[in-house]
């Protein structure tokens, strides 16, 4: 008889083996590769400027941030305008603007409303049961 668990006859454990670092190559002597470097990375045409604008300087964007703040505002105006122009939405919000104008007193007012127009109904049905 043979052996169950033999050596000879299992495929050999990846386990068994000497583990490799993270990041480290496919073989215990392979350097690791590095990307190649952008070429707009070491292109010296354009005068590379450290930090940003410095504080109490003006250099005159300061007048287009201000164009631009303006025109966006404007453009938000217009679009509340017309949003505002184009408030007939239908059926559904109509409804759903009229029952979010009314007060709680009014909103209870109308159920008990409702609950008594149903006791009465409820009420008349058992006195023409009783004739």
């Amino acid at each position: 008889m043979g052996n169950l668990c033999s050596k000879s006859s299992n495929p050999p454990d990846p386990f068994a083996q000497p583990g490799r670092v993270l990041g480290g190559g496919s073989g215990p002597n392979s350097a690791p590769t590095r990307a190649p470097v952008p070429q707009t990375a070491t292109d010296s045409s354009k005068p590379v400027t450290k930090g940003g604008r410095a504080l109490g300087s003006s250099d005159g964007t300061s007048g287009q941030n201000e164009e631009a703040r303006s025109a966006a505002a404007r453009a938000a105006e217009e679009r509340a305008a017309k949003q505002a122009a184009t408030s007939s939405k239908g059926k559904l919000s109509s409804q759903l603007a009229a029952q979010k104008a009314k007060t709680q007193n009014k909103t209870l007012d109308d159920m008990s409303q409702g609950e008594r127009a149903a006791r009465n109904a409820d009420a008349t049905e058992a006195a023409r049961r009783w004739s």
